[in-house]
């Protein structure tokens, strides 16, 4: 069933103008049966105006009328010739305009500090190209010059809890450093490690 438009303020008309049980309205409105028993006692969606299904073609007056005699009967939409929207698909984070600018410093940080997450986990991360992300790891990127190592968090392009989410998975997937030789010096191993691709000498954040 095709969700109606501003389904609140259709909840509140039906609410107004119909003896509709709750729960035909919530099932109709995609709401829960309390919210709509909320904009009955006015305490959800106070003063907001309703929205006539009936005028707009989202409902008829028969099938208001049906469902008020038959309190177990389901509101069924009124079919209309208007082609139901597309979803959007799913594509890059969007980012502002704005902090666009920012993103190849939060890529460096991550590059920096977490290298053990996959370029595919950044992309989705901040909204970037796996080229950008190559760009600024063996610095070919066209900015390279002025780029700084950032918290990606701090600069607004992800939350925290997204970040640690990603952070977290990519651990999952690292595969384990094979133990030092006896004799061998684990400094000299560890310089050798998962981060060796890194961009180390980025200056640092400040």
């Amino acid at each position: 069933m095709t969700k109606p438009l501003m389904p609140k303020a259709t909840a509140v008309w039906l609410v107004e103008n119909t003896s509709l049980t709750f729960e035909q309205i919530a099932r109709f409105c995609e709401l829960h049966p309390l919210e709509v028993q909320g904009i009955a006692d006015g305490e959800v969606a106070s003063g907001m105006q309703g929205m006539d299904p009936v005028a707009n073609g989202q409902l008829t007056q028969e099938e208001i009328e049906r469902c008020q005699n038959n309190p177990k009967a389901r509101l069924m939409p009124a079919k209309t010739d208007l082609p139901k929207p597309v979803e959007r698909t799913k594509g890059p984070k969007y980012t502002p305009i704005a902090k666009r600018q920012d993103k190849p410093d939060g890529i460096a940080w991550i590059l920096r500090n977490h290298p053990e997450v996959r370029d595919s986990q950044i992309c989705k991360l901040i909204g970037t190209t796996k080229t950008t992300i190559q760009a600024i790891r063996d610095r070919t990127h066209w900015n390279t010059q002025n780029i700084r190592p950032r918290d990606p968090v701090l600069l607004g392009l992800c939350s925290q809890s997204e970040l640690n989410s990603v952070i977290a998975a990519a651990e999952k997937h690292k595969p384990r450093e094979p133990e030092a030789s006896e004799g061998e010096d684990p400094a000299a191993a560890e310089s050798f490690g998962i981060g060796a691709d890194a961009p180390a000498d980025y200056p640092e954040e400040r």
